[in-house]
Parts: C-alpha cells; structure tokens; sequence
C-alpha cells in the first residue's frame, strides 16, 4: 500500500513542502506562499498535516544514509617552542598541516 494514497497533491508536491520545511525551518504560511508563487494552491494547515504524516517516516528511511553522528569531538592544538633564551614563550597552533 502507497504511503501518499488517494491524496489530492502529487506526491513530489508533498515531499517537496516537507523537505523544505524540515530543511530550512519556513513558517508553514511561508511555504504555502511560496507554493503560490510556483502554481500550487495549497493550504498552510495542509502543510502541517503533511509534515506531521510524512516527516517521520522519511527520517526513519534517510537515517541509514547519513551516516554516524557523534556527540564528542576534540580540538587539536600544537605548541610551539619560540625563544630558548631567557624567558622560554610557547605559542599555540591550531593548525593540523604536518
């Protein structure tokens, strides 16, 4: 059974406005102007509806693709020894060029 059944737009309509709005945060009246402008007259609670369906059954079929997140992450930093005589200076490089 097709997840867009008897629905009443086409169904790169409807991915088209929840990807958008999923993507790039647009107030669901923005993207139904936005809809207007392109030929498409589409209600903004339709929009909700749509997003509040289709969002999370597209994030369940992407996720495998996007790969592995992780939560940690680390900052390189070198220290450089500059004077060796008198009063020894260090100056830090954030630079990983070897």
């Amino acid at each position: 059974m097709s997840l867009f059944k008897r629905r009443r737009f086409p169904v790169e309509i409807i991915l088209l406005c929840v990807r958008w709005y999923c993507t790039y945060g647009i107030s669901y009246r923005d993207l139904a102007e936005m809809m207007q402008e392109r030929g498409v007259d589409v209600d903004p609670s339709t929009i909700f509806r749509w997003v509040q369906r289709y969002a999370p059954e597209m994030e369940r079929r992407i996720r495998p693709y996007r790969g592995s997140r992780s939560d940690s992450w680390r900052m390189d930093e070198t220290y450089i020894r500059v004077g060796v005589t008198g009063n020894t200076c260090f100056a830090r490089s954030t630079s990983t060029a070897g």
